[in-house]
């Protein structure tokens, strides 16, 4: 299985990109993973919604130069459906079942993901109700990945 990681924005913060090097190093042995950056925008203060829809368009330009036509498209959202572990393992086994070999998923910015983008989505994810800084996001999703290849494949890990 294929999985690319499309995000806007970079990591900075060294411990964030430490979890995320160590989750990536686990789930080489199940998938094989990409991770993509694309340039965010800055925000003003006080964004009006005009601010804010260009914004995000621009982020949304730059996705869409990662997006694999062949791929299952998820991108992350409040909106998205909500899944326990083992429904995410369950995820990853039906797209396999259905013969899917590329996933990706989707990390918008602060202001999160165009509407354009969502609607590509042949499955939206929501991993809360709260809102989650996007690095810190980043560093969720692989891990849960991780916690889902090690529940399909009858791993200890996970309790």
């Amino acid at each position: 299985m294929r999985i690319d990681i499309i995000c806007v924005g970079r990591i900075k913060e060294r411990f964030f990109t430490d979890a995320i090097d160590e989750y990536s190093k686990r789930l080489s042995r199940y998938v094989n993973l990409n991770i993509f950056e694309v340039k965010d925008e800055k925000t003003p203060e006080n964004a009006s919604e005009k601010e804010v829809s260009i914004i995000l368009s621009k982020e949304a330009e730059r996705i869409l130069k990662y997006i694999n036509e062949d791929a299952a498209l998820v991108p992350l959202c409040i909106e998205g459906s909500q899944v326990t572990s083992e429904g995410f393992a369950d995820f990853f086994t039906k797209q396999e079942n259905a013969s899917v070999s590329h996933i990706q998923f989707m990390i918008g910015g602060s202001l999160g993901l165009h509407d354009d983008i969502k609607k590509l989505g042949s499955t939206k994810l929501s991993f809360s109700k709260m809102t989650f800084p996007h690095q810190l996001m980043r560093v969720i999703l692989l891990e849960q990945i991780y916690r889902a290849y090690r529940i399909k494949n009858n791993e200890p890990y996970h309790k």
